[in-house]
Order: structure tokens, then C-alpha cells, then sequence
């Protein structure tokens, strides 16, 4: 019987992301670039999603954000659902490529397709303000509800917040748990203005907690 065979090894594309990942973590986006650049240069999407990153969010370069949607869309026609999400992002703003709520809205549905679970809160964001016509309330809560289960933690908000707006108090609290143990810190910061006014005190001490687990990552930052 033959041995049993481990996981397989990381192709060179993938080490090199990783170790831009790494100098991304230890704040050197100089040395990050350098790393996407070379993981690109044998066509793996992921490298052209995060070339997309360094030029949208000025990582190690200049920001270009048409330069970015330039890399994204080369990672989208590779199938990258991340590049997916991150082209909508620019759609829906205007940034770098014409503002287009119906391209946003086909690229995030292809990156919902793909699994990715911000993708299902954008998609419910963009039914529930009106911007594209269809679904009705129920199915934007639907949207979040499983954008949270994903491990959104906007999933879990927004759908906390709808809960509330529908009187359901205690399974709103449930929802907004959640957005904490999944939450960072501009999630904290808008769950705690979102809910620092409301009359139940359950609700009120949630809205703390999220203000002050927002304070500790602003101070650490």
C-alpha cells in the first residue's frame, strides 16, 4: 500500500505571493509590489488582483486607480472572484472607470458566484437603497443573512439593522454578536454610531462594546 501523500507544495507563484503577503503584514508595500510583480509575471490572477491593490491603495507605488481596474480586469478574465469584487468597488464609486451601478452589480454577482461573501452584502446594499430594481426586503435580508454566514461581519450588521427596523430585538442582538466576533475596526466605529441611541438597553450595550473594541484598534493601528 503506498504511503499516504501530504498537501501539495506551493508553486512559485504562490510562494511569491505569500511573501508579499508577509512584507504587506510588516509594513514594507515597497517590498510587497516587488513580490505581486514577480508572482505575475507568470499569469496568476491572484498576483494581478494584488497589483490592483498596490495601485488603488498606494502600496510601494503611486496611487493609480485606473491603473488598478487595468489589473483587476486582467485577474476578472482569469476568473479571480476577489478581482471581481474589487473592480464592482471601483464601478459602484466611479473610481478610475466610468461609475456604473449595473457593472457593479454583474461583477458582484459573479464574485457572489464564486464564494465570496461581501459580494452577497454589496448585492443586498445595492437592492436595498434602490440603486438596481427586483428583490424585495425579504430577499435583501436573506442576502445578509448569508453574507453573515459567510463570515461577513457587514452581513451581520446590516441584517441586525433590519431586524430592529422590523421590532425583532433579540434576534437583532444575536446578528450584532456576530458582526462583533467578525468585526474590525470600521465595522466597530459604524455599529457603535448605528446603535448608541437605541432605547433597549441590551442593544445599547452591545453598541459599547463595539465602541470600545474600536477605540483599542484605533490605538494599536
Amino acid at each position: 500500500m503506498s504511503a499516504a501523500q501530504g498537501p501539495a507544495a506551493p508553486t512559485l507563484a504562490e510562494a511569491q505571493l505569500a511573501l508579499g503577503q508577509m512584507e504587506l503584514d510588516r509594513g514594507a508595500p515597497a517590498a510587497a509590489l516587488e513580490w505581486f510583480r514577480a508572482a505575475a509575471r507568470s499569469g496568476d490572477p491572484q498576483a494581478f488582483n494584488m497589483l490592483g491593490r498596490c495601485h488603488e491603495r498606494g502600496w510601494g507605488i503611486a496611487a493609480d486607480p485606473a491603473r488598478a481596474a487595468h489589473y483587476y480586469q486582467r485577474a476578472v478574465d482569469l476568473g479571480d472572484g476577489w478581482a471581481m469584487f474589487n473592480l464592482a468597488d471601483l464601478h459602484l464609486r466611479g473610481i478610475g472607470v466610468p461609475q456604473s451601478d449595473e457593472a457593479a452589480h454583474g461583477l458582484y454577482v459573479r464574485a457572489a458566484r464564486k464564494g465570496n461573501s461581501k459580494a452577497l452584502t454589496m448585492l443586498g446594499l445595492l437592492y436595498e437603497d434602490g440603486r438596481i430594481s427586483g428583490p424585495t426586503l425579504r430577499d435583501v435580508a436573506a442576502l445578509y443573512e448569508a453574507a453573515a454566514e459567510g463570515g461577513d461581519g457587514w452581513g451581520a450588521l446590516n441584517l441586525a439593522r433590519l431586524l430592529l427596523g422590523g421590532g425583532d430585538v433579540a434576534s437583532a442582538c444575536l446578528w450584532l454578536e456576530r458582526a462583533l466576533a467578525h468585526g474590525f475596526g470600521d465595522l466597530f466605529r459604524a455599529m457603535a454610531e448605528l446603535l448608541h441611541d437605541q432605547p433597549d438597553p441590551r442593544i445599547r450595550a452591545l453598541a459599547e462594546q463595539a465602541a470600545r473594541r474600536g477605540q483599542l484598534e484605533a490605538r494599536c493601528a
